[in-house]
């Protein structure tokens, strides 16, 4: 069996993800505090923010992963929050690194002894993984850090079989960056691409797909921004 575990596959790039994983056939397991509407999907109800959510999750993932011949572990879910290096307390910051970077470690520390020859384990970055701009302090910090989360399992798992990416999508339209970017200023956001428009994230679940398959990017950061323009 081909088992796909996702976080955060209730909206967005998670859903389009696990629609494309299921519709090749994958068993799909999500874990987020929202449902995944899709039917079919075996929904583990955990919140990422909650350092001890594995502790409820350990019997029921360990159950999924054992069955499982082939695994693909996509660490999605993700907090995007207007803050500033100049007035962010460390606890909202502890609170958006626990899910953005601490809750992958977790899930990896469970997965990983389980995971045969085959897997792969994705991470979804962003553009601002690699760069930054104003006013997303503790989202472009923990994403830089989850890129290093990546190439540090990459090498850890050299010999094992199990390869490693991190997709780090442009501007994509989903309901986060929709409660981020003023309506107003949208077009302005679709115009950084040369294409002019949002990433859909049934691209972005393409490139997952793809990346998941294809253990020649083991180590890599894919960036899947339909190219972004530089001003």
């Amino acid at each position: 069996m081909k088992t796909l575990i996702i976080t955060g596959a209730s909206a967005g790039i998670g859903l389009a993800a696990a629609k494309r994983f299921a519709a090749a056939g994958w068993a799909v397991t999500n874990i987020s505090r929202r449902p995944c509407p899709l039917a079919g999907v075996n929904h583990l109800h955990g919140d990422l923010a909650a350092p001890d959510f594995p502790d409820d999750l350990h019997s029921p993932l360990s159950a999924a992963l054992e069955a499982a011949d082939e695994v693909v572990l996509i660490h999605n879910a993700s907090r995007l929050l207007s803050d500033s290096a100049t007035d962010t307390p460390s606890e909202q910051l502890r609170t958006v690194l626990e899910i953005n970077l601490v809750a992958a470690n977790s899930l990896n520390r469970l997965a990983i002894p389980r995971m045969r020859p085959g897997s792969a384990i994705l991470y979804v970055g962003s553009t601002l993984a690699e760069k930054a701009v104003p006013n997303s302090y503790s989202y472009v910090v923990s994403k830089h850090a989850l890129v290093g989360m990546m190439r540090a399992t990459c090498q850890d798992l050299a010999g094992r079989g199990v390869h490693t990416a991190c997709i780090c999508p442009g501007f994509t339209d989903t309901e986060m960056l929709r409660a981020h970017v003023p309506a107003e200023a949208m077009p302005a956001v679709a115009g950084m691409s040369a294409y002019g428009r949002l990433i859909a994230p049934e691209e972005i679940a393409e490139t997952l797909f793809w990346a998941a398959a294809n253990p020649v990017v083991n180590g890599a950061v894919l960036h899947a921004n339909l190219g972004q323009v530089e001003r």
